[in-house]
């Protein structure tokens, strides 16, 4: 998977605030059995800029399906790439990037 997240990231008044929209199932481990389906959820994203860390949390089931994200963050410029990273129960991960507006 990638560029399955959709970002947006602006500068104002010095601090970069960040929505992000992140698309996955999130099949808990209750939906999945009912399901008779395999749980997967994302359970760690990370957000970098110049490689620099600026947001990161370990998520669990109970996030909903495509979750959204919103955090903020000083350091960042304008232009400046964000690049945001998860992972999820069965390992599959995705990296989506977008420049600070």
């Amino acid at each position: 998977m990638s560029d399955t997240t959709k970002i947006k990231a602006k500068l104002k008044n010095g601090i970069v605030e960040v929505k992000a929209l992140a698309t996955h199932p999130m099949l808990s481990f209750q939906e999945a059995e009912r399901a008779k389906k395999e749980a997967n959820f994302i359970t760690y994203v990370v957000a970098k800029v110049g490689g620099k860390v600026v947001y990161e949390a370990s998520t669990s089931q109970f996030l909903s399906k495509d979750p959204y994200m919103k955090f903020s963050f000083k350091g960042g410029n304008v232009g400046d790439e964000l690049e945001i990273t998860w992972k999820d129960l069965k390992g599959a991960t995705d990296t989506s990037t977008e420049k600070i507006k």
